[in-house]
């Protein structure tokens, strides 16, 4: 028995691949190569155009044409989500400061007991003394004292030290800010 050519094979889908499509403006004898939408509202359906053509098309076309500032932003918030629903994050949003200001009394004191303030603070704080209350320590500290807090902090709110406690995490996060802040304040930083 003998085989089928490849051309014996092939040779149905010959004619379909023969046809030619011409180009969609009108008078023109071009292949048709190159895809174009036919409007905003159907844009799966396609104008077919030689190179020069679909050029012109593009530099005349404007997909926002006809709509006011109102529309134009709902779709570009629509496309910043990737056209997917979105919602706000539950919880309390704090800035950096109010995070460093409290983040002692949420990190736990020494002992895991919660830390509270004898008296209010008076006034705004400066980030290095926002940073010195996250380790509980006096503006006279050394940065020997504020490395031996760090590390003290950083065992004690570690995910694997909490099994991956969000919560525990965030603290972290927080002890790291401030951490960073101090090396800096006391000149430890070293340039990248």
């Amino acid at each position: 028995m003998s085989r089928p050519t490849p051309d014996a094979i092939h040779e149905p889908f010959r004619g379909a691949a023969q046809q030619v499509r011409r180009c969609d403006c009108p008078g023109c004898p071009d292949e048709g190569l190159f895809r174009a939408p036919q409007s905003r509202d159907r844009l799966t359906d396609y104008y077919w155009f030689c190179l020069d053509h679909v050029r012109q098309y593009n530099l005349a076309w404007d997909y926002f044409r006809g709509m006011n500032e109102a529309e134009i932003e709902a779709i570009r918030r629509y496309d910043t989500v990737w056209q997917r629903p979105s919602w706000p994050f539950s919880g309390n949003y704090h800035s950096a400061e109010e995070q460093l200001r409290n983040a002692y009394h949420h990190a736990g004191g020494e002992n895991g007991q919660e830390h509270r303030p004898h008296s209010r603070p008076r006034g705004p704080q400066s980030a290095e003394e926002q940073a010195l209350a996250v380790f509980d320590l006096h503006a006279s500290a050394s940065f020997t004292e504020v490395k031996t807090r760090y590390k003290k902090l950083v065992k004690r709110l570690h995910p694997d030290a909490n099994g991956g406690d969000r919560e525990a995490e965030e603290r972290l996060k927080v002890v790291n800010q401030a951490y960073h802040t101090l090396k800096k304040a006391f000149g430890q930083e070293t340039p990248r």
